[in-house]
């Protein structure tokens, strides 16, 4: 990082949490229990406790009473009514809705991965160098989530984005750039996808 670089400020949290649970009998992810709240509202605030001073937070599915369940004050709430299509949607969603804030970069995560705490999220952030940026947290030298994204790459990753796949395509394209960052000592990359994935929520 150089001295005239924050990534308190110049990198914004970016949460995607918009999808409608399909494999969980249709229960949005963002508003199943974790630690005794939503589990936006908890993933919001591992966003916050890694340092992000700015977070945008991706809703869809059931977005009014998220709204009303979650404590996300403080938080820019981004509403994707493409939601159905796909995790791309509400990438491209939630990197629209920073054109013009003055940051420099996104760190990307998403609201389904709790195992993945606020150590992990601040050891990504601090790969920030510039708007050129990109980075990501590895698992035993497997990507994985958070990644962060300089500014000069979200054109090309909301152009690529699409259905599930996410910025898939573009890191697979770039993959000689990315500054892996490896977590696997104080993260686990679980996603909780289904039933027996409900396990993973205390």
């Amino acid at each position: 990082m150089t001295d005239n670089h924050d990534p308190r400020t110049d990198v914004a949290g970016l949460l995607l949490a918009a999808g409608g649970g399909r494999r969980l009998g249709g229960r949005p992810k963002a508003l199943l229990t974790h630690r005794g709240r939503p589990l936006v509202e908890y993933a919001a605030g591992v966003l916050r406790a890694a340092g992000c001073g700015r977070i945008h937070v991706v809703l869809g599915a059931r977005a009014d009473e998220v709204r009303r369940c979650a404590g996300l004050d403080g938080c820019v709430l981004v509403d994707n009514p493409d939601w159905a299509e796909g995790m791309g949607s509400s990438l491209r969603a939630g990197l629209a809705s920073l054109a013009g804030t003055g940051v420099r970069a996104a760190l990307v995560s998403l609201v389904d991965q709790p195992g993945i705490g606020s150590a992990a999220v601040a050891r990504v952030l601090g790969a920030y160098e510039d708007g050129t940026s990109l980075a990501a947290a590895s698992y035993e030298g497997v990507r994985g989530h958070p990644v962060l994204f300089g500014a000069a790459h979200w054109a090309g990753i909301a152009r690529t984005a699409t259905g599930d796949r996410g910025a898939r395509a573009y890191l697979t394209a770039h993959e000689d750039r990315i500054r892996l960052v490896e977590c696997a000592d104080v993260a686990e990359p679980y996603d909780i996808d289904t039933e027996a994935d409900l396990s993973h929520l205390e």
